[in-house]
């Protein structure tokens, strides 16, 4: 049954692309990309068509080379026509665009694979993902700890008090294992910060219980840094607990690779692919 599927997307894909007569060259068009690839609606496709833009600008490519932008007309049931907006779509943009997708749909992991252009595609694929996976996990703790030092610089504490109730948070959630020390035990050097070496799931981990306290330090009014502190120690607790309860560890989880190195790592290997992936003919411009 799996075959079935995966030929099924092989021909689709197949089907749908189109070559430019004379040259040695294929494409696809955005519209006919749609549906195959999981999207209802044009307006939510088109989110994915300019973020696999923007990722296509930050590898150094010219997104001219890979995405143009067309009119079509289509016909209406009273026999007129009217314009569309559309888009033609290299090999590489369209591996670009399926990056965007959600890699647990089928369609969308098979077009990952499918559009690829280089040969180590799977290794490079796995790792684009983990590292969106990270990143986006790695934000959201950011962007929880700078609402957290904001809520509780509001109320007494300052950036000294700050570090001592995030450590003591650290020390909850890992058993007793201070920030310190376990950036010893990953052979995190310097000024890292830790959460730049752990697995997803512990970064979502200490998320949830700083989303926590910063919801109970607004919900209880919670002043200086003893209550906030005992506050945010217990949140990591709970948070222990319940990874406890499932057989997890925070403490005993491998460290990952550094979240930089491997964003500098996926963007190299993507280099290399943008220059085995053919650009749009000029005689194609507009």
């Amino acid at each position: 049954m799996q075959s079935e599927i995966v030929k099924k997307l092989q021909s689709c894909f197949d089907a749908l692309a189109r070559c430019v007569p004379g040259e040695e060259f294929e494409f696809w068009f955005a519209r006919d990309l749609q549906e195959p690839l999981g999207y209802l609606r044009w307006e939510n496709f088109m989110t994915a068509i300019h973020r696999a833009i923007e990722s296509c600008r930050t590898t150094g490519c010219d997104p001219h080379d890979h995405f143009r932008g067309v009119t079509k007309m289509v016909s209406l049931g009273s026999g007129a026509e009217r314009p569309i907006e559309d888009f033609m779509l290299t090999r590489y943009a369209c591996y670009l665009i399926a990056q965007n997708g959600d890699p647990r749909k089928e369609p969308i992991a098979f077009a990952q694979s499918y559009f690829a252009v280089q040969t180590r595609r799977q290794e490079l694929i796995e790792a684009r993902i983990r590292l969106q996976e990270r990143l986006e996990a790695r934000e959201k703790l950011r962007e929880s700890e700078k609402t957290l030092s904001k809520n509780i610089y509001e109320r007494g504490v300052d950036d000294a008090g700050f570090a001592r109730i995030r450590s003591k948070g650290d020390a909850a959630l890992f058993g007793g294992h201070s920030t310190q020390a376990m950036k010893s035990k990953y052979g995190i050097t310097g000024s890292r910060p830790l959460a730049d070496f752990l697995p997803t799931l512990t970064i979502a981990a200490k998320n949830l219980a700083t989303e926590m306290t910063n919801h109970n330090v607004m919900q209880d009014d919670l002043q200086g840094e003893v209550s906030i502190s005992g506050e945010h120690v217990q949140n990591n607790r709970s948070v222990r607990d319940m990874l406890g309860a499932r057989g997890i560890k925070p403490e005993n989880l491998p460290p990952e690779e550094d979240v930089m190195k491997l964003e500098r790592h996926v963007k190299s290997e993507e280099k290399k692919l943008v220059k085995q992936s053919a650009k749009l003919p000029k005689l194609l411009n507009d």
